[in-house]
């Protein structure tokens, strides 16, 4: 089963939340509906990068490598190939994203 490493933006101030699951639609309707504590005040947040990973190891591993990052790195991120929402042609997540 394939784990994925996310980026939310807020929508509110611009802000950037790093993450890991195994299902980022869902993952992102959470945080939506404010029951993730810390990204709660934030909403709403609009998914802007997925990565998957084989394992839940890489992903941990690529998550906190995220954290580290500035703005300007998960802009140009976006952008690159690694991103499956480039790939997918309609909107993700059902229109949450």
């Amino acid at each position: 089963m394939p784990f994925y490493i996310y980026i939310l933006k807020s929508r509110k101030d611009g802000s950037f939340y790093k993450g890991f699951t195994e299902d980022y639609c869902k993952r992102l309707e959470e945080h939506n509906l404010g029951l993730s504590q810390f990204t709660s005040t934030k909403t709403p947040w609009e998914l802007i990068y997925v990565e998957e990973h084989a394992n839940k190891q890489s992903a941990l591993i690529r998550e906190r490598k995220l954290k580290k990052c500035k703005k300007e790195y998960f802009e140009w991120l976006c952008k690159q190939p690694t991103n499956i929402l480039i790939k997918v042609r309609v909107p993700p997540c059902h229109g949450l994203g």
